[in-house]
């Protein structure tokens, strides 16, 4: 390591020379241009940059945040996020009473019949009575689990039929009846007739419950039909179809066979498991995943839409979809995240054709879940919102039903021997319009990380202001925040624990307001804790969250030099001294300049020369004096 201990002297590229004046130094590395992302009217600030987070419409399922395309993004939450400028408490869960059913059992399925909710304890068929919230034991037993409930109307009677693998029970208003002609596990409704399947593929249908023929058989094997449903065929006309482990078979009625289409799929036990039909598609969960399948005009799209279609969602919420339900609004999906999910192949999406036409499989990697909490979600076709979360990690969520009984529009779900309902809204609410809209106790949001696209690059969090409104004592707010990619359980924050009970803008400092020297970060993230008192139509509204921050460059530096070529210097005349100096500024690679004494070369700089000028005298005489400029890269 070169140094320098002589007065008025500089080493460049290890030759020593003299200077006729100080050093001029200069900070070269260029302060990086300030950034505004997000809504870019809270921007008031000279040199640092800010990003705005006041519209969450995007949903969940980014981690790390990259721009202004995912600034209306989360990472996971369980507030509403349907609304802009609108951050709020999740819609409430009703707990229906106990079934008082002793022992331990399961819940199957949940069905309709003329307004009212029937749901099976075990093999104990129950219906539900909303103005006394208890159950009541119908006195009909199934011969084993239920596995399917279906609500139709023949010939101007209306019935709820159950199917349990072996066969199915029909209640018709004032009995029940079984029958175990065919095995049945899935069921639909279609040209005017009840149709079932079992799990191995053998289809019947019935013009009246109790009147079965026997149809067609896919020829997969036991255990390979996943669901029974009514879709659309490529003319566009409604069509009987079964979901398979393998793909979706198409039902031919006019003659009584099974045709696989061209949608077909890894072999997996949940392929298929829940499908529906949602609005101009069909909806096919797969594991994590969910296909969308959209068939007409000869031809076929599948994209993929689910909940693992980004980033993901966090490890101990991952899961398999297990059902999944339209709404007015959303596509539900009941991810059961109770035990791991192990498909490793996805289609990827793009142009497909059905039977009609060709494409390709594309296998993609899914990350394997860890064993966690069971939740609910809901797509808009724009994003993923979690509607419920489970508070225990060892229960699963299997099926749900979406109804108009006691004239609410709820969904119904079942979990640890519990039936739950959630009341759903028809149209898309505004939370400052409403006044009788029932909110859970608590909701947590948290961003996805930060990093102003650089990594590499220190930052220096300055202050973050949220914006408010409905708090109080009771209506808080409370914000985290984590740095640099540690999620682990204990939020990294001391000042920001201190919740918000007031309306308007709540500015923080950082670290504190005592010190407000900034908090250096190369990557952030936020968490908002929403928590309501004892009234249940009370919710705090997150308006607006803006972070102001500062990139901050490493050090660079030039120096400006005149160099004395004049007299010999240091063993070299002048002819040699002019000739290292060009050697210098032609270098292609970076050359070392100090003009200090450092043992530990901390003030010894690797540079180019940038500029160069001088005189110089003529013929013979090398003499005369050369101004350089040295910048670090």
């Amino acid at each position: 390591m070169v140094v320098v201990e002589t007065q008025n002297e500089i080493s460049l590229n290890g030759v020593r020379y003299p200077v006729t004046a100080p050093i001029q130094s200069i900070l070269a590395s260029i302060y990086p241009a300030k950034v505004v992302i997000g809504d870019t009217t809270r921007d008031s600030q000279q040199r640092a940059s800010v990003v705005a987070w006041s519209d969450w419409r995007g949903g969940v399922g980014i981690e790390r945040m990259e721009g202004a395309v995912d600034v209306d993004r989360a990472w996971w939450s369980t507030c509403q996020l349907r609304y802009k400028q609108h951050l709020v408490l999740p819609g409430l869960a009703t707990q229906t009473a106990a079934s008082g059913k002793s022992g331990v059992f399961d819940i199957g399925i949940i069905g309709e019949y003329n307004s009212v909710i029937y749901t099976t304890f075990g093999l104990d068929v129950y219906s539900y009575s909303n103005v006394a919230d208890s159950w009541t034991d119908t006195s009909h037993d199934l011969a084993d689990a239920g596995t399917d409930a279906l609500n139709f109307n023949i010939a101007g009677t209306e019935y709820l039929a159950i199917a349990y693998t072996s066969g199915y029970s029909y209640y018709n208003g004032s009995s029940w009846a079984t029958d175990t002609t065919y095995a049945t596990k899935y069921m639909a409704f279609w040209d005017d007739r009840l149709w079932g399947i079992s799990a191995a593929g053998q289809l019947w249908y019935a013009l009246a419950p109790g009147t079965e023929v026997s149809d067609a058989l896919i020829p997969l094997g036991s255990d390979s039909v996943t669901d029974l449903f009514v879709g659309r065929n490529a003319q566009g006309e409604p069509n009987l179809f079964a979901m398979t482990t393998e793909g979706l078979w198409a039902h031919d009625s006019a003659n009584a066979k099974w045709i696989a289409t061209e949608l077909e799929l890894p072999r997996h036990p949940d392929n298929g498991r829940g499908t529906t039909r949602w609005r101009d598609a069909v909806y096919i969960p797969s594991g994590l995943g969910i296909y969308k399948y959209t068939n007409g005009a000869n031809s076929a799209v599948v994209s993929i839409v689910g909940p693992d279609r980004d980033h993901g969602i966090p490890s101990n919420k991952r899961g398999t979809v297990r059902r999944l339900i339209g709404t007015h609004n959303e596509l539900l999906a009941l991810v059961d995240a109770t035990a791991s999910q192990t498909i490793d192949t996805i289609f990827d999406g793009g142009a497909m054709g059905s039977h009609h036409g060709g494409g390709e499989m594309n296998p993609t990697s899914v990350v394997s879940p860890d064993v966690g909490f069971s939740h609910i979600m809901g797509w808009n076709e724009t994003g993923w919102e979690v509607k419920w979360l489970s508070d225990a990690s060892v229960k699963a969520v299997n099926y749900a039903h979406v109804s108009n009984a006691y004239d609410k529009y709820r969904l119904w779900w079942a979990i640890d021997e519990r039936v739950y309902h959630l009341t759903l809204p028809k149209d898309i609410i505004n939370p400052s319009e409403i006044s009788d809209f029932d909110y859970a106790a608590s909701g947590t949001h948290e961003t996805p990380w930060f990093s102003a696209d650089q990594v590499d690059i220190d930052k220096l969090g300055l202050e973050i202001r949220v914006e408010t409104a409905d708090c109080s004592s009771n209506e808080t707010v409370e914000l985290y925040y984590r740095l640099d990619y540690s999620d682990s359980s204990t939020y990294q924050t001391t000042q920001m624990e201190t919740a918000i009970t007031s309306n308007g803008v709540t500015t923080y400092k950082f670290p504190n307001d005592t010190t407000p020297t900034g908090t250096s970060f190369r990557s952030i993230k936020f968490v908002l804790d929403l928590v309501r008192g004892s009234t249940t139509t009370n919710s705090p509204d997150v308006i607006s969250t803006t972070f102001v921050y500062r990139k901050k460059l490493p050090a660079k530096w030039g120096h400006s030099v005149e160099v004395d070529l004049n007299n010999d210097y240091g063993g070299n005349n002048a002819m040699q001294l002019r000739s290292n100096l060009v050697s210098a500024i032609e270098s292609t690679s970076l050359v070392e300049f100090t003009f200090r004494s450092d043992s530990g070369g901390t003030r010894n700089y690797y540079v180019d020369v940038v500029s160069a000028t001088g005189m110089e005298f003529t013929g013979m005489d090398e003499r005369g004096t050369s101004r350089i400029t040295v910048v670090e890269p």
